[in-house]
């Protein structure tokens, strides 16, 4: 099984020439995203897979759709707006971003904040766009303190009772999140969306 990109890119690009809805062809992408997704959970398809599918649906849905739709003044449903990031001292970001993906596909607003970001532009983040939660990944060990500045942050700023705190990330244990205060533990991007609803109590 293979993915391409660039035949992603062109497709939208080609359906947007042909007038087609920018938000028709975001509900298609999506839809694609979801299955590749319950795939994975079924143990078909690899992480390989959703990385592959993952990415570029996320970057012509940044680049083309978003802009396009905003244009257009078109707005979808939202189940919630979640800020999201991996943690200052850590550059990994593909499992952020496949959580992103798959967040978005699931109904959420994403603001994804980048890789090695400190605490405080996570709080900042979510004062902004008033979230309702904030996702914060950590895959080294040595990053993990960082989630628990998250959490001392958001606390601080008088936002503990507005926002949800969902951690994941390799060495991140549901016993850690539960030590720091955190609300939710997601061991995978699938996972994760199942977490943002059960938090946030969307169907």
């Amino acid at each position: 099984m293979s993915f391409d990109g660039d035949k992603v890119t062109e497709a939208t690009k080609k359906a947007l020439k042909q007038g087609q809805d920018p938000a028709k062809i975001l509900d298609e992408l999506t839809k694609a995203l979801r299955i590749v997704g319950k795939k994975f959970e079924d143990g078909e398809f690899f992480l390989m897979h959703l990385v592959a599918a993952a990415e570029p649906v996320q970057r012509v849905i940044k680049d083309i759709l978003e802009p396009e739709m905003l244009k257009r003044k078109e707005q979808r449903t939202s189940l919630g707006k979640v800020v999201l990031g991996t943690v200052a001292g850590d550059i990994h970001d593909i499992g952020k971003n496949i959580v992103g993906a798959m967040l978005f596909a699931a109904g959420f607003e994403v603001y994804d904040v980048g890789k090695d970001i400190p605490a405080d532009q996570f709080v900042a983040k979510a004062k902004e766009v008033n979230a309702n939660l904030v996702g914060a990944s950590a895959l080294l060990s040595t990053s993990l303190p960082m989630q628990r500045e998250i959490v001392e942050g958001i606390v601080a700023a008088g936002l503990r009772d507005k926002v949800k705190l969902m951690f994941g990330g390799a060495p991140v244990t549901e016993e850690w999140v539960k030590e720091i205060g955190g609300d939710g533990y997601a061991e995978n991007a699938i996972e994760a969306v199942n977490v943002a609803k059960r938090l946030l109590k969307a169907n």
